[in-house]
């Protein structure tokens, strides 16, 4: 018997692609470091309506931490250095590398991340799209 995924229906054409990233993602994402998504509305200075990803990455440098766009996945890659040898007799923060990836619609931008207080934030915007009607031309054939 084989699988049936949600992608499958003859109404969603060209979504092979969208379904491999989502089952790389589910295999990529192991939940550390914590984060959180909130939406920020747009203020009286007209700013638009941004979305920021915040990541809880103590002990993570600036130069520690990578931010990219591929396609349109937003990655986020942190990769700390050992600071010599140490003598812990204690290691509770956990010192390892990550990679977090973010889908993004599309049209959507990274306006800036920033780091403070061990948390990294990423600022996104989603311009508003233009509504587009394309008239398609039907030819008659006799």
């Amino acid at each position: 018997m084989s699988r049936m995924t949600p992608f499958a229906s003859p109404l969603l054409l060209g979504f092979d692609a969208m379904e491999k990233t989502l089952e790389r993602l589910a295999k990529a994402n192991d939940g550390y470091p914590p984060y959180n998504i909130e939406r920020i509305r747009a203020d009286a200075s007209g700013a638009p309506e941004r979305l920021r990803i915040t990541l809880a990455v103590a002990g993570f440098s600036e130069a520690e931490l990578d931010v990219t766009t591929e396609e349109n996945q937003l990655v986020i890659r942190g990769r700390q250095t050992e600071q010599g040898e140490r003598d812990y007799l204690y290691r509770g923060i956990a010192a390892r590398q990550f990679q977090r990836m973010f889908v993004l619609a599309d049209g959507m931008q990274v306006s800036g991340a920033s780091l403070k207080n061990g948390l990294l934030s990423v600022d996104l915007i989603r311009p508003e799209p233009a509504r587009m009607v394309r008239k398609i031309n039907i030819s008659v054939s006799e």
